[in-house]
């Protein structure tokens, strides 16, 4: 489970400004609306993948790509993905769907999809075998990691750190998966935040805010709505409360802008945006499944795109964040030290 409690803020250099990251979760496509198999491991959504790819980099934007076991064992998604870091253009991580990520010794439960609910022997076994696959196929171990359906656990901060991990991106503010056995995020800061035994593991969450008239009663609102849901889609549909989070799947642009400048507002200095690598091919995620849907999904990148131009909030990968908050700490450091 996560607790907010353990969490030291990353102290960011004064001229870091304000940055964001795209962190894309390259992943095998399945239904998201039956349980889990493991024998759905599709990959063909990531021949898709270069046309978003220019689109991002046309934008002076640098993906992480999150990859899971089906991708980091696909010889061709490997060659799609491969070119991108051949030349720069993207950096790569992990991303660890149990049901379809070797070893198989736990039983196909909707509560071991979340790889933090897994002893703690099976999660390290797991992601040790992912971690292996893509430095196989891609020639460079990764140092960034995000749980498959953000399921942390009490043990996840201590097997990344064994395994080499600086970067974790499972954190997701304001949202609470506790009824399917899941970790509840609602407590969770949105700044980055150091974790992990030795606190040597930054975290980068996703970004999520509450817009609308009562957006200042948050939580408690929203999660009384969550019981009720007469009460959350009155809400809703009035613009009173909403919940948006920053990606461009099932989110209107016009409330991503709102959320975007209250944060901005609250001096906010890091973002995070997310996606589902199927989602930029109509058919495989509720979000895209048609031609309208895909060219919306776009949209909303370029939109967001222009406003963190416009807002002075410059482009970064997870590594270059890490980076700047090591360089935060060593001048914060030699401040008290004089």
């Amino acid at each position: 489970m996560f607790r907010s409690t353990s969490a030291i803020p990353a102290r960011l250099p004064d001229d870091f400004g304000r940055r964001f990251v795209v962190c894309v979760d390259t992943e095998e496509e399945f239904d998201w609306r039956k349980p889990k198999r493991r024998d759905a491991t599709s990959v063909r959504a990531i021949r898709a993948l270069p046309a978003a790819q220019r689109r991002m980099e046309a934008a002076g934007v640098c993906p992480a790509y999150l990859m899971d076991f089906p991708v980091a064992q696909s010889v061709e998604s490997a060659a799609i993905i491969g070119e991108f870091l051949a030349r720069d253009a993207c950096t790569i991580g992990s991303q660890l769907h149990p049901w379809v990520n070797p070893p198989f010794d736990e039983p196909m439960a909707v509560r071991n999809s979340f790889p933090g609910n897994l002893p703690r022997s099976l999660e390290r076994a797991k992601l040790s075998a992912l971690t292996e696959q893509i430095a196989a196929s891609f020639g460079r171990r990764p140092v960034v990691y995000r749980a498959g359906r953000y399921g942390i656990g009490p043990n996840t901060a201590a097997v990344l750190d064994e395994l080499g991990y600086r970067i974790d991106c499972s954190v997701r503010p304001l949202f609470d998966y506790g009824a399917e056995d899941g970790p509840s995020f609602w407590r969770a800061p949105i700044c980055p935040h150091w974790l992990g035994p030795e606190r040597r593991l930054l975290e980068l969450p996703l970004t999520a805010v509450f817009v609308g008239g009562l957006a200042r009663l948050g939580a408690p609102l929203f999660r009384a709505g969550e019981r009720l849901p007469p009460l959350r889609a009155a809400l809703a549909r009035g613009r009173l409360l909403n919940r948006v989070s920053l990606t461009p799947e099932g989110m209107p642009l016009s409330e991503t802008l709102e959320g975007l400048r209250l944060l901005i507002d609250e001096d906010v200095r890091f973002f995070s945006i997310a996606f589902h690598s199927p989602s930029v091919e109509p058919g495989h995620t509720p979000f895209v499944r048609d031609a309208d849907d895909l060219k919306q999904f776009y949209g909303w990148l370029d939109g967001v795109f222009d406003f963190f131009a416009a807002n002075g909030v410059q482009a970064a990968t997870p590594e270059s964040v890490l980076a700047e908050a090591e360089r935060g700490e060593m001048l914060a450091a030699a401040r008290t030290a004089a």
